[in-house]
């Protein structure tokens, strides 16, 4: 059997094991082991897992990670998700669909510290749509606001889609962190535009709430105050040149214990949860990884990723037209495949490909992360609506899916929007101080 066609069973294999449910992390160790034993020999397959497993283990830089996981999660029991929404309220309240556009603004301003799709879910879904249900709000309205905002827990830095890209792909997590903060604000803006689109078609859907004073609005500010001075000093400190990703996450994480403490949230039963959820994703995270780089060795030993470019390429295709065709297939692919395990099944055969045709490998991993976004809120997975549907019980399913798709549209107009002006990620990039790789 040649590599090609041995690459092909491995994928084959591959999709079959995870449609019987199989851990990702598991199915790529496998497939990978076996592939590489097969292609050279069962001696260097066994080199190849010590050899990664000791790498991501004990690579200093990968402690990111766990440090920004931990500081979502002391930002969490902080009381963070409360004023967030409470600032944002009080300014966009008054609106009609003031609340979900509340709602969208909180969980960009609580991905900052997340960097999770499903947490920014769960712990918004929980303080805003009881508030949507008192002002009467359209079910679609309400969960589909809180299932797309939370999606920008994994585009707006500090992102675990980020950093899992640039470790697959060898970038620097710092300029994926910055490429990602206008697009993520693009994105919201999309999002409350596509709320106030439907609410003057139809008011119904999102009634307007209380306007609030300024005294009010000035007030809400303060009260989120440590949230915007956390993610100023993380975020800023990157871009400056100040920390590296690595000692903002150890600073980020830091400042949200404090912050914790000071507010009287830290006992020893919340900060054994928070270690225990830390450990629990952590450990997932870099099996993940591990699984990841084994299966990696044995696609580059298939010529697969080279044998797609060079089809591609020479199908006189323009190159736009195959990074449209990329996008499709993410997209398509997102509907029944989980996106970090999307992410690193797909990045051996495509980041080639995306080197190969010019593309700009930061700006890829903006576009990527969003359309995994799109994967998360998409059927028939769609993990986050799914989420939203633990919180919203009473809700039929149906409802959720339908109340996403305007949603939907506006991250594929995100998405040509970054295609036509690449410039809108690379420019935060481009001009720090200082890169660290």
């Amino acid at each position: 059997m040649s590599p090609t066609w041995a690459g092909i069973v491995g994928l084959l294999a591959l999709f079959v094991l995870l449609g019987m449910r199989m851990p990702v992390a598991i199915v790529m160790m496998l497939i990978g082991l076996a592939g590489i034993a097969y292609l050279n020999s069962w001696d260097a397959a066994m080199s190849t897992l010590a050899d990664e497993a000791w790498v991501i283990t004990s690579n200093y830089e990968f402690i990111v990670i766990p440090l920004f996981i931990l500081m979502g999660n002391f930002a969490s029991i902080s009381g963070m998700s409360r004023d967030l929404y409470g600032a944002a309220y009080s300014w966009f309240g008054h609106w009609r669909g003031g609340l979900a556009s509340a709602t969208i603004a909180a969980c960009a301003g609580f991905a900052a510290l997340s960097g999770s799709s499903v947490a920014s879910a769960v712990t918004m879904g929980r303080v805003a749509l009881p508030e949507m249900k008192r002002y009467k709000y359209s079910d679609r309205l309400a969960t589909g606001a809180i299932a797309a905002g939370g999606t920008l827990g994994i585009l707006i830095p500090p992102s675990t889609g980020f950093i899992i890209y640039a470790i697959l792909v060898e970038e620097s997590i710092g300029r994926l962190f910055l490429a990602g903060v206008l697009p993520g604000l693009l994105l919201t803006v999309l999002f409350m535009i596509s709320i106030a689109i439907m609410t003057r078609i139809n008011p119904n859907l999102g009634p307007a709430g209380e306007r609030s004073t300024m005294k009010e609005r000035g007030a809400s500010l303060v009260q989120a105050g440590p949230m915007l001075f956390i993610v100023l000093i993380t975020i800023g400190g990157i871009y400056s040149g100040t920390f590296t990703p690595t000692e903002a996450a150890a600073v980020g994480a830091m400042l949200a214990f404090l912050l914790a403490l000071f507010r009287r949230r830290v006992n020893k039963e919340s900060t054994s949860r928070v270690l225990l959820q830390t450990i629990r994703t952590t450990c997932l995270a870099f099996f993940i990884l591990i699984g990841a780089h084994i299966f990696n060795p044995f696609m580059a030993l298939t010529d697969i990723p080279s044998d797609l470019a060079n089809l591609l390429i020479g199908a006189d295709l323009s190159r736009t037209t195959i990074m449209l065709i990329i996008m499709l297939a993410y997209i398509v692919l997102g509907t029944f495949l989980e996106g970090f395990a999307m992410l690193v099944l797909t990045l051996p055969i495509i980041h080639p490909l995306i080197v190969e045709l010019g593309y700009d490998p930061i700006w890829f991993g903006v576009v990527i992360v969003i359309v995994i976004e799109m994967g998360l809120i998409s059927p028939p997975v769609g993990v986050n609506v799914f989420v939203v549907k633990g919180i919203a019980e009473d809700v039929p399913l149906k409802e959720i899916f339908a109340g996403i798709i305007p949603f939907w549209i506006a991250m594929a107009v995100c998405l040509v929007i970054l295609l036509a002006f690449p410039e809108i990620a690379l420019f935060l990039p481009e001009t720090m101080i200082q890169s660290f790789d």
